[in-house]
């Protein structure tokens, strides 16, 4: 949804975008507070007025910085160190995925050994891990099962596999690596199915489906909309479009749909929720050319900081998530219980905040080392 022309933040040519790290950091912010189920600021969140949710955002800006790392190789270092990054990238992507497991399954052993936050438990998957724990964790080892929230990660895994190829494809012909996405994303049920029923189509995301997401974020980065056509009628047209499509939405969200749909929905990437999702992100993306996004992330740096140290705040948000929940009394009801749940979700917000810093800090100590080694070296 970027414009081909600079603009605050850096354009597609021109680095990190500022932008694009504020929607990450507020994405994982607001992924601990859904997790958390006595939250009061996750009913104010995308879910709650939208038929899409945090997922698919955090999806396709996946594939947005997936695709400006891979040109950034690609240009400084050539094709060949482009591929070996994204082969790394897969390996750190799982690392982290075991790592997510581990603390979720540890997290549900302590609850189950103090007696505490029963359907947490449940949630964390420990029970079936306790009666069988060496074919629990060979299936989690294999990706056949994802303890709760680490979910997300195996299709990250094979996403980052297949940049080395989708970004290529999206630069040369776009629509031939939309037209194919699309295609992909039909046939998802089928696909899952074909390659193993008990080991793809019982995951919590169909990465078929989900393929759709993060290649639309791979073309916003390598085939932006030009600026020529943002300035005809029938840009303002699509805005005008856009922003009563969002509204009529939030209206079915809020007074039709008062029922929780399918996770099937969810999970295979309902039509609905990818036109809910592509219309948000039209109207999200005329607010990143007026300079409103950037000038927002210029006074929340903190919030770029958890974006630029995504994975780590990813880990470690779900054990804040965990521990937050946990130690929320839910006996509360009315007034006392929402404030109770704000006071948890400022204390969630406040130490994914002090974790980005700290790993910041700790990476700028380690690369600076690293720089005096070489130089006395």
């Amino acid at each position: 949804m970027e414009t081909r022309r600079g603009r605050p933040g850096g354009g597609p040519l021109g680095g990190r975008s500022i932008e694009v790290d504020f929607f990450r950091g507020v994405v994982l912010i607001v992924i601990v507070l859904d997790h958390i189920p006595g939250s009061t600021l996750s009913h104010l969140m995308l879910h709650a007025y939208a038929l899409c949710d945090s997922a698919e955002v955090f999806v396709f800006l996946g594939g947005y910085a997936s695709a400006a790392a891979y040109t950034t190789v690609l240009a400084k270092r050539g094709e060949s160190a482009a591929k070996m990054r994204f082969v790394r990238r897969c390996w750190e992507i799982y690392r982290a995925y075991l790592l997510t497991a581990v603390l979720t399954l540890l997290s549900g052993a302590a609850l189950a050994a103090l007696n505490l936050n029963r359907p947490m438990i449940d949630l964390t998957g420990w029970p079936p891990f306790a009666v069988q724990p060496l074919r629990e964790a060979l299936d989690i080892m294999l990706l056949r099962r994802q303890p709760y929230l680490s979910s997300v990660l195996p299709m990250y895994v094979i996403f980052a596999l297949c940049v080395p190829f989708a970004v290529p494809l999206a630069r040369r012909s776009s629509l031939l690596a939309l037209g194919l996405s699309v295609a992909i994303w039909a046939l998802a049920r089928p696909l899952a199915a074909l390659f193993s029923i008990d080991d793809v189509a019982s995951w919590a995301f169909n990465p078929f489906a989900w393929q759709l997401m993060f290649m639309l974020g791979i073309l916003s980065r390598v085939q932006p909309i030009s600026e020529r056509f943002h300035a005809t009628r029938t840009a303002r047209w699509c805005t005008w479009v856009a922003a009563v499509a969002v509204l009529a939405f939030a209206i079915v969200k809020l007074f039709v749909l008062t029922q929780p749909l399918p996770g099937t929905f969810k999970q295979n990437l309902s039509p609905d929720r990818v036109i809910n999702f592509i219309v948000i992100a039209w109207v999200a993306a005329q607010f990143v050319r007026m300079g409103s996004i950037a000038w927002l992330a210029r006074r929340l740096p903190a919030v770029v900081t958890v974006g630029r140290t995504g994975l780590v705040c990813f880990v470690a948000g779900t054990l804040v998530s965990l521990i937050v929940d946990t130690a929320t009394p839910h006996t509360f009801h009315g007034f006392r219980g929402v404030l109770i749940g704000l006071g948890g979700d400022l204390v969630a917000i406040g130490a994914v905040l002090m974790i980005a810093r700290g790993w910041r800090g700790w990476k700028g100590q380690q690369t600076g080392a690293a720089a005096n080694g070489a130089g006395y070296g």
